[in-house]
């Protein structure tokens, strides 16, 4: 009796774990906790996603970063921006953007949500050996510490142009804007027309500009509406050009009543082999009143002949495994 109640037990936990182990999507959020303005990235053989720990202000002091090899086994690596490395920060510290330029990696970041030009803060940026950090403030002073043509200087965009020129879109208060970085990535330089701070603002935008290119055009991306509310959501334009214009096409993600709200502030990925692109987002739990419980979630982006985005169906299942091999 005990022989057979031990094999009974071994073969039940046995196809538990077996069928743990053989797990073929990623499932919705990708890992647990309270995660928001994911920005994810790919790094060697690895996808990383850089996102917003999602508490009230003043308990945003520091950022952890996730990295995969197939979009399905997720590893967590706390504290790769702190707030001890920032002197200048003390709360707020949100919505990080990464790039890789030679051997060193860099994040930029918001941080103390200012609100006006007499207050300190705004968009930083760390550097670092490492994509897991730790990152380490790189000019020891916010980036971009000022209101330009109305933009609240946060939600920044590190963007990688075609002929190498680094470009960061950035903005809240339903403005945006764009400009070029300097090469060594500590300020920002004007462009030919000798303007510095370009407004790009396209209809509807509130926040969490994203750019990326495909087949030689240029999608900008953001997000609209309250994102404490069921209506955020995110649309997106199409241009000839880095800097527009902007017209906006259409609505892309939102929420579903039956499976999660406030689906929002993205980013954007492909498997360079399959060319398969992914959306990473954050949501809320249906059953999830407060504001700063936000989680990350994936899920497939695809387009139609005419190179138009589809709506994007968010789903408690996820992705398949996409390995990078």
């Amino acid at each position: 009796m005990k022989l057979y109640l031990f094999l009974a037990c071994f073969m039940f936990f046995g196809i538990s774990l077996s069928a743990q182990e053989k797990e073929t999507t990623s499932k919705n959020p990708i890992f647990p906790g309270w995660y928001a303005d994911p920005e994810a990235a790919i790094f060697g053989k690895k996808y990383w996603v850089y996102p917003t720990f999602s508490a009230k202000y003043e308990a945003q002091t520091y950022m952890d970063a996730f990295s995969s090899k197939d979009l399905i086994t997720w590893e967590k690596h706390p504290n790769i921006l702190e707030k001890a490395n920032v002197k200048w920060a003390n709360k707020a510290m949100w919505a990080p953007s990464i790039t890789k330029k030679g051997n060193k990696y860099y994040l930029f970041f918001g941080a103390n949500d200012i609100q006006n030009d007499k207050e300190i803060g705004g968009i930083g940026v760390a550097v670092s050996k490492n994509p897991d950090g730790p990152f380490i403030d790189h000019i020891g002073k916010p980036l971009i510490d000022k209101f330009h043509n109305g933009a609240q200087p946060i939600d920044q965009y590190v963007f990688k142009d075609k002929d190498g020129q680094y470009y960061l879109y950035y903005g809240g208060w339903k403005h945006c804007n764009v400009v070029k970085l300097s090469d060594d990535f500590k300020s920002v330089i004007p462009f030919p027309d000798g303007t510095t701070y370009k407004e790009i603002t396209p209809e509807g935008y509130v926040e969490g500009a994203f750019m990326f290119i495909r087949d030689g055009k240029y999608y900008f991306m953001w997000s609209e509406g309250g994102w404490t509310g069921p209506d955020y959501s995110v649309a997106y334009a199409i241009a000839d050009s880095p800097m527009g214009p902007f017209q906006r096409i259409d609505k892309i993600l939102k929420q579903d009543p039956s499976i999660a709200t406030g689906a929002g502030h993205h980013s954007v990925i492909q498997n360079p082999k399959t060319k398969d692109y992914f959306i990473v987002y954050h949501r809320r739990p249906l059953e999830e009143t407060n504001g700063n419980h936000r989680v990350t979630c994936i899920d497939k982006m695809e387009f139609d002949e005419n190179g138009h985005i589809k709506p994007v169906k968010i789903t408690f299942e996820g992705v398949a495994a996409s390995p990078l091999k």
